[in-house]
């Protein structure tokens, strides 16, 4: 693998790690010491579906209310655009544990079909790749999908796996598009044995950028004895698996789904993409103390029966 990215998105990764001390550091000042307010101009990108589980996308601004910790927000900016492109990131685990059950093989065959069939011409396309403690990025932002399918084609599994360091450093690349809606696509089977980070330290950081996690958890090893040779720590388990993938996504405003089928996957990748399309952009402003406590965002709509997706909070 290539080192020079994979490399800079890890150092990253474990400057974000250390955060939450800094925001102690913060408490921990004289009560005479200046304390610095900063502005800030927060963006969410928001789901909307009614009692069926139908995604809406026709409600005006005035339909929407933003809270942030408990507190009523102005929305400073707001849009709806069913035909605005996407940037997705796909964060691809390329591990050893992926050869097993022909994983690996089966998520390629259904990102060429999300390349080339489910994807519209004008959305963007990168590619990363994780496997032995790196972060790789295999094909960078881009139109070009010929690139993405070339690169696709070449991979092959090895090594181990730090899942929790991918999902800690991918969101800050994913969040550096000019497209509005962006989101990263993790597809893995789970199996995590090679991080630096813990999953609580990988969420902290992951949720502070606004760039919805959707997981595909494939074929996630569900035998004790199995997960034993792949594992790293003695407390793994397949249900953990599923509630480490599951928090990723919900803290982000993404969704999870746990599949073992190849068709279930490409089920997936067309309702990832229809979302998208139904997606509002909002925006207000906060004030906040340099290096301030984690802030909780609720968004409700005036029909109380809808469910209302985004992340939760910054």
């Amino acid at each position: 693998m290539k080192t020079g990215p994979s490399r800079l998105l890890l150092v990253l990764a474990l400057a974000a790690a250390v955060m939450p001390s800094t925001a102690q550091e913060q408490k921990n000042k004289p009560p005479d010491a200046h304390v610095d307010v900063t502005v800030t101009a927060i963006t969410i990108a928001v789901t909307v579906q009614d009692a069926d589980g139908r995604l809406v996308n026709n409600l005006p601004q005035k339909d929407f209310t933003v809270y942030e910790n408990g507190k009523k927000r102005t929305i400073t900016y707001f849009k709806q655009n069913y035909f605005a492109p996407l940037s997705l990131t796909v964060l691809l685990d390329v591990s050893g544990s992926m050869a097993v059950l022909q994983k690996l093989e089966e998520a390629k065959a259904a990102l060429r079909e999300l390349a080339t069939s489910i994807l519209s011409p004008r959305d963007e396309l990168s590619l990363l790749i994780f496997a032995d403690g790196q972060v790789e990025v295999a094909v960078p932002f881009s139109k070009d999908r010929d690139m993405f399918l070339k690169e696709l084609d070449k991979l092959q599994p090895y090594g181990q796996t730090a899942l929790n360091d991918a999902v800690a450093v991918s969101p800050e690349f994913a969040n550096r598009v000019q497209n509005e809606k962006r989101a990263l696509l993790l597809v893995t089977d789970g199996v995590e044995n090679d991080s630096q980070l813990l999953p609580e330290q990988a969420l902290e950081i992951a949720r502070r950028v606004d760039v919805p996690i959707y997981t595909i958890g494939y074929k996630i090893p569900m035998e004790e004895q199995l997960l034993k040779m792949l594992k790293k720590g003695q407390g793994t388990t397949s249900a953990g698996i599923i509630k480490t993938l599951d928090r990723f996504s919900q803290a982000t405003g993404g969704r999870a789904y746990f599949l073992n089928r190849p068709e279930e996957m490409l089920e997936v990748l067309r309702e990832l993409k229809k979302e998208q399309t139904h997606q509002y952009i909002i925006g207000y402003t906060s004030n906040k103390d340099v290096g301030g406590d984690y802030r909780l965002i609720r968004v409700t709509t005036s029909n109380y029966k809808h469910k209302v997706r985004t992340r939760q909070g910054y």
